[in-house]
């Protein structure tokens, strides 16, 4: 079988942050990159859980909610991926993860789809952890840019 693109990455080379992992006709997959891959810290189940909720929701509730086809985790749990059609510039994809991250940050209440009959693992959730990685990752993307998306 052929390599897929994502595995011919040096991951021992990444650091946090936000890079074009694809594009695939009109779609651009986003890698947001939120733990050193290989580095021993990984973003716990429980808060890896409550921020896909969160991002996704935010996501998905924005002005670009037509344009986005998916918010899920990396089974490494080392980020996020983010796939957007191209109507989205790489300069609002990155507004809307700052966005939906600050949201994530400022984040209290009921998580959404949190209740039993909603989410199939109900019980796994973490909104300190999940608060702490925005907090942690806003300041990463603090003043990014287009160009930095480049691996």
């Amino acid at each position: 079988m052929k390599t897929i693109a994502s595995f011919t990455v040096d991951h021992d080379k990444l650091e946090k942050g936000m890079y074009i992992s694809r594009i695939d006709g009109d779609a651009v997959t986003y890698d947001i990159r939120m733990k050193k891959p290989n580095g021993g810290d990984y973003l716990s189940n429980g808060a890896l859980h409550t921020f896909e909720h969160l991002f996704a929701t935010y996501a998905r509730n924005s002005e670009y909610s037509d344009s986005v086809i998916y918010v899920g985790p990396m089974g490494c749990r080392t980020g996020f991926y983010l796939i957007l059609r191209d109507s989205v510039s790489h300069e609002q994809a990155i507004a809307l993860v700052q966005e939906s991250f600050r949201f994530v940050a400022g984040f209290s209440g009921k998580i959404p789809g949190s209740e039993r009959k909603e989410c199939g693992n109900y019980l796994e959730h973490d909104l300190a952890g999940a608060k702490a990685v925005a907090e942690d990752m806003l300041r990463v993307l603090e003043n990014y840019s287009a160009e930095q998306l480049n691996y």
